[in-house]
């Protein structure tokens, strides 16, 4: 299971982000708040996706999750930085399935478009879904890290 959560937001998923903390920590994780420090409209989603996403790289026991208004802008940053594997989640279905076969490591989600109902459920099946070991799993995302290492060339 996630211990340390690395979090982010923009001004549009900065409420969000606020009470995806709180949760987070009172469920006893050890979250690490990257910004925006306080609602500014004049943010960009860009500057904290990449924050997020390179601390996550350095440390894989952790992950990282992301809130804009979609969920999109923020998934699309993040995956330029080599080694995440981020992905926009709308339900529990979906966050279980990225974490288990993709093996996603940053969760990215669309304040605009969820309930806090929503999004306290898709995190919490986030953080309580483990990697699949399954050889057709390890193979697909052998794939995915083979891509990354020849761009890297």
């Amino acid at each position: 299971m996630i211990q340390h959560i690395f979090i982010g937001a923009d001004h549009a998923g900065f409420a969000l982000k606020e009470a995806l903390k709180q949760y987070l920590l009172d469920g006893g994780f050890m979250v690490t708040d990257l910004g925006n420090e306080e609602l500014d409209a004049q943010d960009d989603y860009v500057d904290f996706a990449v924050l997020v996403a390179k601390n996550v790289a350095s440390d894989p026991e952790s992950c990282g999750i992301l809130i804009c208004n979609t969920g999109s802008g923020m998934s699309i940053a993040a995956n330029k930085i080599p080694g995440i594997r981020a992905v926009n989640v709308w339900n529990e279905d979906i966050a279980r399935y990225a974490r288990e076969h993709n093996h996603a490591n940053v969760l990215c989600l669309g304040e605009r478009f969820l309930s806090w109902n929503e999004a306290q459920k898709i995190t919490q099946k986030w953080v309580e879904t483990n990697f699949s070991t399954e050889e057709r799993h390890l193979r697909r995302v052998g794939k995915i890290d083979e891509i990354q290492r020849e761009q890297k060339s």
